[in-house]
């Protein structure tokens, strides 16, 4: 059987999606790198503060840019758009850490088990106002766009709204409660950003537009979800607990979570490579 050469924009969503999944490879060879200078470290995050720093902040932006082109329609536009602006969060805004957690940077928490290493804060500083600018610039092109009637205000007014107020949370909180924001911040960018994914693994399994997916399709984006939500849970639970001593478990657990996210990517990639190019379909 003769196939129809692929469209522009089938192959840039296939190259997209494959793309994305490569971002899970590419931070988890960076830390296994690391790991032979550093050792097996409390969390993926720690390695922040190892060479692996360039690949995982890298990756995270790649993810953001890549998550805006994939966002598609309706709920999954949504959920693909509010994760792409939680992603850099994760890359500019270190994780804490536990007293000698990473040999050669210095930390003392006097009253918590795990706190933000001074001496990053200027790199913090820098990371958010270029996100705050640049996601305060991206919210004018879309309301730019839509004035000019180039995209529908109706279909993206969902994404707009969430920009702005994570925008405005960002801002508030780095300019009146900056400890806090270093503090908490890794983990409420990481949380969410992860939740988001769990919530459009079941948009996937059932969506509101277009073809249902096959029963198999769906019972792996439902186990994407529930696995998730689950890791999720250890995550919350598990993390301020974390010190250096004994199995890494959170670092297993971020990895699973890693896991998973590559899984989301290598489903939906197998499932929708077939589809046509929209403008097909509008003919």
């Amino acid at each position: 059987m003769s196939h129809s050469p692929s469209t522009t924009l089938e192959r840039t969503y296939r190259y997209l999606r494959i793309g994305v999944a490569g971002t899970v490879v590419a931070i988890l060879l960076a830390v296994a790198q690391a790991a032979t200078s550093y050792g097996w470290l409390t969390s993926i995050s720690d390695y922040f503060y190892t060479p692996a720093r360039d690949v995982f902040v890298g990756a995270l932006v790649a993810v953001s840019l890549a998550l805006l082109a994939l966002s598609g329609r309706g709920v999954e536009r949504a959920l693909f758009d509010a994760a792409a602006l939680f992603a850099p969060l994760i890359a500019f805004v270190p994780t804490t850490l536990a007293p000698d957690a990473v040999p050669g940077v210095p930390v003392a928490c006097p009253d918590t088990t795990r706190c933000f290493p001074p001496q990053y804060e200027p790199d913090v500083a820098n990371g958010v106002f270029v996100y705050l600018v640049i996601g305060g610039l991206v919210v004018l092109v879309a309301l730019l766009l839509a004035a000019l009637r180039q995209v529908s205000l109706t279909a993206v007014w969902p994404s707009l709204l969430i920009a702005v107020v994570v925008l405005a949370v960002v801002a508030l909180t780095w300019g009146f409660v900056r400890e806090a924001f270093l503090q908490y911040g890794h983990v409420v960018a990481t949380t969410a950003f992860f939740g988001l994914f769990a919530a459009a693994a079941v948009s996937n399994a059932f969506p509101r537009r277009g073809p249902a997916p096959s029963p198999i399709f769906r019972v792996l984006y439902l186990a994407i979800a529930i696995g998730l939500v689950v890791l999720l849970v250890a995550y919350a639970i598990l993390l301020p607990q974390t010190g250096t001593a004994g199995i890494p478990i959170v670092l297993i657990v971020e990895t699973a979570a890693l896991v998973l996210f590559f899984a989301f990517w290598v489903v939906q990639g197998i499932e929708k490579w077939p589809d046509p190019d929209p403008s097909i379909i509008a003919g």
